[in-house]
């Protein structure tokens, strides 16, 4: 067997100004202040002699690919993404960076979401990715629209009954 993995599936390009910065934040945090610290530590161990019953630095270095690893992907992704820091002209209908409050057709339960990047989405804050299926459902419709989401064990139906966006 080999390695081959297929494709992953492209992402949206978009990201909000607070999304950028969070990025921003942790790839300076793992570059400047825990890699520094992590380097120290194996350069230290490694002096000790036997490296291979050494903790600290077979941890150590395990840490440091790590660390390598999510900084190529945020240096790379940060140059990929697009930061979406104005409002649309049309505030009526659903876009990027929009809080969507929506009622559920089955229950009249009401839900409140923000449509956010692929990079930034955090179902404890309510910011779901503008590539799940109910972002894509809802981008693009309107005040009072019916909205059917499209599931593999039945279809849901929601009403759009308020669209809010915030002053970037």
């Amino acid at each position: 067997m080999g390695r081959w993995r297929p494709p992953r599936e492209k992402r949206s390009a978009y990201i909000t100004p607070q999304g950028a910065e969070a990025m921003q934040a942790e790839l300076k945090e793992l570059w400047k202040v825990e890699r520094p610290v992590v380097t120290a530590t194996v350069s230290a161990a490694a002096k000790n002699g036997d490296r291979s019953e050494n903790g600290d630095y077979i941890y150590g270095k395990m840490r440091l690919r790590q660390i390598d690893a999510r900084v190529r992907f945020l240096s790379k992704r940060l140059d990929e993404v697009t930061v979406v820091d104005r409002l649309p002209a049309e505030r009526d209908k659903v876009f990027f960076g929009a809080w969507v409050t929506i009622e559920a057709d089955l229950d009249e339960s009401t839900s409140r979401y923000r449509i956010v990047g692929p990079d930034e989405f955090d179902a404890t804050k309510d910011w779901i990715s503008m590539d799940s299926p109910l972002a894509k459902a809802l981008l693009g419709k309107k005040l009072d629209a019916d909205v059917t989401v499209v599931k593999p064990e039945s279809n849901e139906l929601y009403y759009i009954i308020a669209i809010d966006y915030e002053e970037v």
